[in-house]
């Protein structure tokens, strides 16, 4: 007899792990408890990874694929769901990962161009005026926010939609150099069929989001966590009621904002009568 899986798959990446470990283990026809005593774990590590309470180990998965007869299913999408971070500061890491396995994210940006979408000059002047910040530092951050655009070019890669302040196109980031690819690389990325950047011009009242820029991450149409940026450090928040306001304000910040073929036309002009 077939038992009820009663966890939606599509809920959340961690949702899917533990979808799929229940599945696994009913078809093994295994109680929570054989399957502990097999790998090697306490009964109430299953129960909680299979109700998506707990984030397992590379290990659990393994030793799983193992008790299950996998050719490393569960390995592989554990690697799927909890992807190893490019090299960011430890504050971030959390959010990096969560980045790479979204299937969609949308970014208002008040201040500066999304870090998904900086070149790297761009990058490297935002993150050398950081207190504190050494070259060296410096250097590895840059390298691991151009490792974090990798998912942009994958076969299959996220949507994302970006809300940009007017403003972002004429901050003096580096010079006119700087922005002038700045600029031209946003145009390039808006020609991608799963990138929409759209310009917030000055005299919206998108007051909304005056407060600050943020990112709603998505997977399979649902948002399930966003990163919030503030000082110091910006946190990422997985709190229902949070993402529910900031998914309010973001579509409050795009009512006012320009579609894409005109916000393309305010950059193209932006560049040739400021960064030439």
């Amino acid at each position: 007899m077939t038992k009820m899986i009663d966890i939606d798959p599509d809920e959340s990446p961690r949702a899917r792990f533990a979808y799929e470990l229940r599945r696994h283990r009913l078809a093994a026809e295994l109680t929570q408890k054989q399957l502990a005593r097999r790998i090697g774990f306490s009964t109430s590590a299953v129960a909680m990874v299979e109700t998506s309470k707990f984030r397992p180990s590379e290990r659990f998965a393994e030793l799983c694929d193992q008790v299950f007869g996998l050719d490393g299913v569960m390995a592989r999408l554990y690697a799927e769901v909890w992807p190893p971070p490019p090299p960011v500061p430890a504050h971030f890491r959390d959010w990096a990962v969560e980045e790479q396995r979204a299937t969609a994210l949308r970014f208002w940006a008040p201040l500066l161009v999304p870090g998904l979408l900086q070149t790297e000059d761009f990058a490297r002047q935002v993150l050398s005026r950081l207190p504190g910040t050494s070259p060296e530092q410096v250097e590895e951050r840059v390298r691991g926010r151009m490792q974090r655009k990798a998912i942009l070019s994958r076969d299959n890669p996220p949507t994302v939609t970006t809300l940009i302040d007017e403003g972002v196109l004429h901050r003096p980031i580096g010079g006119p150099a700087v922005m002038r690819e700045q600029m031209e690389h946003l145009l390039e990325m808006a020609r991608r069929p799963k990138v929409t950047v759209q310009i917030v011009p000055y005299g919206a009242e998108a007051l909304s989001g005056l407060s600050g820029a943020f990112t709603i991450a998505e997977m399979r149409g649902n948002p399930y966590t966003v990163r919030v940026e503030s000082q110091p450090w910006g946190r990422t928040v997985a709190d229902r009621g949070t993402i529910a306001e900031l998914i309010g304000c973001f579509d409050a910040i795009r009512a006012d904002a320009y579609p894409q073929h005109l916000s393309c036309k305010m950059i193209e002009e932006v560049v040739k009568q400021k960064w030439t």
